[in-house]
Order: C-alpha cells, then sequence, then structure tokens
C-alpha cells in the first residue's frame, strides 16, 4: 500500500492536464506517492495524451461522465494508498506541497481530511473561490471560507497563515485519510458534482472527526474548469445539494425551519432572477427544488443511517446569517466577523 495517492478526476480536460500534469508529476511523485488520473469517460485524447507523455502515471478509465462524486468513488475503489488526495485538473502545484499535508496527518489521527491554502493561478496574490484558506457554512447552509465571503476574495498577506480546524475542506485539492473516507461511505453518489465535498465533511463531523486548513501547503487554482459559475446547471447543483446536505445532516432540533426557512430564500432568489429577464436561471432554482422534492424519501433512508453516528456539531456552524452580515452590515472579510468567530 502506498502512502499518498494523488487522484486526479478528468473529463474532456485535456488542456489542463497539458498544462498542470507535468508540474504536478515533477513535485509529487515518489517511491511512496502516486499519481493517478481517473478518466470520466472523455471523448477528447486525455488518455492518448497521458499514455504518450507520463508511463509514470496510472490511468483508470471509467466508461461513461460519472460527475464528481460517483467518479471519485468508483475509481478510489480502486486505489490502495493511507491517504487519497483528490486534485482538480486545473491546480498548479509547487515543490513540496504534499509534505505539510502529510506531516499533520500523521501527527492528528483524528482528522479526516485537510486542505492547503487555496490562490487564484490568474491572480496568485488573491485567495481562490473554490476553498481559500478553509471552509465554513452558517446555520442556513450558505458556505464561505476564510479568505471568502460570498463573492468577495480576499488578497492573502498572511492574515490566515495559521492551521485552523474548518468545516469543510475544498474538493479542488483535498486529502483525505482513506479509512475515514469509507466509514463515512465516500462521496454522496445523488450529489453528482458540486457540494459533496461539504456533505462529506460534515457527516465525518458528526462522527467524531475534524477537518482542518493547512496553510503552510499551497496551490493554485484555475477554477472554473468544468462549469463556469454563472451556469445555470451549476446553479440548479448547488441550490438542490445543498436542500440534500442540509437534511441529511442537520440536527433534528434545527431540520424544519432551517429547511422552510431556505427554501423560502430560495424562492426569493428565484423571483428576482425572473423579474431580471434571468429565466435559465429562475428554472434551475424550480428544477433543484422539484429533484429536493421528488428525492425526500431517499434523503429520509440516508438520515436515519447517518443519525446513528450523529454528534452535536452545532459549535462548529456560525449561528448568524453570512447573507445579512454580508449585505446589511458590510461585512466581506472572515476577520471582520470578531463576534461570530468565536461560534465556529
Amino acid at each position: 500500500m502506498q502512502k499518498v495517492a494523488v487522484v486526479i478526476l478528468n473529463w474532456n480536460g485535456e488542456k489542463f492536464l497539458k498544462k498542470f500534469l507535468p508540474r504536478v508529476v515533477s513535485n509529487t511523485i515518489t517511491p511512496n506517492v502516486d499519481v493517478i488520473v481517473a478518466d470520466n469517460g472523455s471523448t477528447d485524447e486525455s488518455v492518448l495524451y497521458i499514455e504518450s507523455n507520463h508511463p509514470n502515471v496510472k490511468v483508470i478509465r471509467l466508461d461513461k461522465n460519472y460527475g464528481f462524486a460517483s467518479g471519485y468513488n468508483l475509481a478510489l475503489k480502486q486505489v490502495e494508498a493511507e491517504y487519497y488526495v483528490l486534485l482538480n485538473s486545473d491546480v498548479d502545484v509547487p515543490q513540496g506541497w504534499l509534505n505539510p499535508l502529510i506531516q499533520f496527518m500523521d501527527k492528528n489521527p483524528l482528522t479526516a481530511a485537510c486542505m492547503p491554502k487555496i490562490l487564484d493561478y490568474n491572480n496568485p496574490s488573491h485567495f481562490e473561490y473554490a476553498g481559500a484558506a478553509g471552509g465554513f457554512i452558517d446555520y442556513l447552509g450558505y458556505p464561505f471560507c476564510r479568505g471568502r465571503i460570498l463573492s468577495h476574495i480576499e488578497e492573502d498577506n498572511g492574515q490566515y497563515n495559521e492551521p485552523l480546524e474548518v468545516f469543510w475542506a475544498s474538493g479542488a485539492c483535498l486529502f483525505f485519510r482513506s479509512k475515514a473516507y469509507w466509514e463515512a461511505n465516500g462521496l454522496d453518489d445523488d450529489f453528482f458534482a458540486h457540494m459533496e465535498e461539504i456533505d462529506l465533511c460534515w457527516r465525518l463531523i458528526n462522527m467524531g472527526y475534524s477537518n482542518y486548513c493547512i496553510p503552510d501547503s499551497k496551490v493554485y487554482h484555475v477554477g472554473g474548469g468544468t462549469l463556469p459559475n454563472n451556469n445555470p446547471r451549476k446553479l440548479y447543483y448547488n441550490y438542490r445539494n445543498s436542500l440534500f446536505m442540509l437534511y441529511k445532516n442537520l440536527p433534528k432540533s434545527k431540520l424544519f425551519t432551517t429547511i422552510f426557512s431556505r427554501l423560502i430564500l430560495d424562492g426569493l432568489s428565484a423571483i428576482v432572477y425572473l423579474l431580471s429577464g434571468k429565466f435559465s436561471f429562475f428554472k434551475a432554482v424550480f428544477l433543484a427544488h422539484c429533484n429536493y422534492w421528488k428525492n425526500i424519501g431517499i434523503l429520509r433512508k440516508k438520515r436515519k443511517i447517518l443519525n446513528l453516528n450523529r454528534v452535536n456539531n452545532s459549535s462548529k456552524i456560525l449561528h448568524k446569517s453570512v447573507l445579512s452580515n454580508f449585505f446589511l452590515l458590510k461585512r466581506k472579510t472572515f476577520n471582520s466577523y470578531p463576534s461570530l468567530y468565536s461560534k465556529l
């Protein structure tokens, strides 16, 4: 068994593989660390490029595009390693990026997942949207980051250089203890893509594990390589999967009020999209809610299973609205939440 397997899930990402895989190979592979590309049924020449140029990279071929969640689950079942790293194909990694993550995980056996500091490849002085320096959620399930509150992205001035226990680690570069990954049954296949890492990190917390950001390690992420932020399909997954996640993981005492509040807020945002002429966005929210109700029976069964291991995680969730703090109180940086930070 290897110490670490860095697994890149690829779908028609030949251009990113050509740009970033050489650096991943040169700055990652050692006798104890493998680099693996799991190909999600690509129709471009991704696999041919890897086999022709990187014979030391193992390729796992999947027969179709299973999405992020199922794609990784299927691939990781074929990987034997103490630690998995789920790495996006559009991430640039510097020399030595893995060492701080390995060292931290070796010393902290109750930590299930960790992540590096994630900076913007195209603007490296700033954090990158998908993770920044560690993720959190508020009581309504809206995610935010140390270094990124909603749409506001901070410059990295070393203000978040301390390791910190976080609520979720970013799927752009996500370091898992393989034992914990499978104890939690991996990523939820029904999510397909988006927010599945938050759901898994929440389940791990409910099982008694912790998640961390280790800023001594840093990587550079392009972002939006598969679906850009303004894509209606991405909006659909974000709305739907957020409801999936809340239903599965919330304590019973908060389930009804939280879900009801989110449905109202989602409906209001859909109306705004409609009045703004963004009909595809309105449709995305509507279909997300339809699919949520369609799957309520399945979610109820999953919740029943997860409840067996549930612990009190309320101290790790922000008990204020990140939306009201951002838009009404103009709190746009993580460190501008001093009275709230203690509740995380």
